[in-house]
């Protein structure tokens, strides 16, 4: 997805007329970036054009200019933000992580402070891979929109981060579910108990959990704790008393554990 600039941002246009630039930068500080003094309003107003224009490299490395040549300005710190945004309009998601977190570093009152937040909260969630690969940019995904959330609940960005928070939380309980299944599927009855486990207790709200139950059932009757495979069936039967992870739940304890078995319905 992409998503807007903050309206306060979209507003910082100067008056000052763009003039043709012998070059652009490439980026901050590197040894190929020719330094070609420029005013203020003169960078601004080219990066900002060719923002407009879609090309988000060249923006970010003029926003970077603003910054590098007039860094207590009113408008480095705008362009900061704006080169962030650049950055990740342009995918390059580290730079934009990266960019953001300066602007909160530096500014972290400011009233953009959490647009910043949803910017590198967004950054890592464009990045997320199926459930069969690593998910460290999830959970960095998910620390990052969490942060949003507690510091400015009542923000215009807290909804959507609230929404993938969510979407980020079933991705993550998926892997755990794929982690267990394969564990289980080799034998391996205690690591997998654990990554059910995980999904029940920390991963409660998402639409794995009737299937991480049943799974806990199955695998405690596997390691001989009848006693343990009978709450997991409880919990089952409890909150999806009608869904048809119970009734297997049930057949299991009924085949291996009768003396356990939770009455149907419960």
């Amino acid at each position: 997805m992409r998503i807007p600039m903050p309206r306060a941002l979209t507003l910082l246009t100067l008056a000052a007329v763009a003039v043709p630039l012998a070059g652009c930068a490439t980026s901050r500080g590197r040894p190929d970036t020719p330094y070609v003094a420029r005013d203020v309003g003169t960078l601004y107003s080219a990066a900002k054009d060719r923002l407009d224009r879609g090309r988000y490299k060249q923006a970010a490395a003029l926003f970077d200019e603003v910054e590098r040549q007039h860094p207590y300005s009113i408008w480095a710190r705008r362009a900061q933000l704006m080169g962030a945004f650049s950055y990740y309009m342009n995918r390059d998601y580290a730079e934009a992580i990266q960019g953001a977190r300066r602007f909160l570093a530096v500014h972290p009152g400011n009233r953009d402070a959490p647009y910043a937040y949803y910017l590198i909260g967004l950054s890592y969630y464009e990045q997320i891979s199926d459930v069969t690969r690593d998910q460290k940019v999830s959970q960095d995904a998910l620390d990052a929109l969490g942060e949003l959330t507690r510091r400015y609940p009542q923000s215009a960005y807290a909804s959507d981060a609230r929404l993938k928070m969510d979407l980020l939380r079933d991705h993550l309980a998926g892997k755990e579910m794929e982690i267990g299944r394969f564990y289980e599927e080799r034998g391996q009855w205690l690591a997998a108990s654990m990554r059910f486990r995980t999904v029940v207790e920390n991963y409660q709200t998402t639409s794995h959990t009737p299937e991480a139950l049943m799974r806990l059932t199955e695998s405690y009757l596997a390691l001989g704790v009848p006693e343990e495979a009978q709450k997991a069936a409880a919990v089952l039967g409890a909150n999806y008393p009608g869904s048809d992870w119970y009734e297997h739940a049930y057949e299991l304890m009924q085949k291996y554990a009768p003396d356990q078995v939770v009455a149907s319905g419960n």
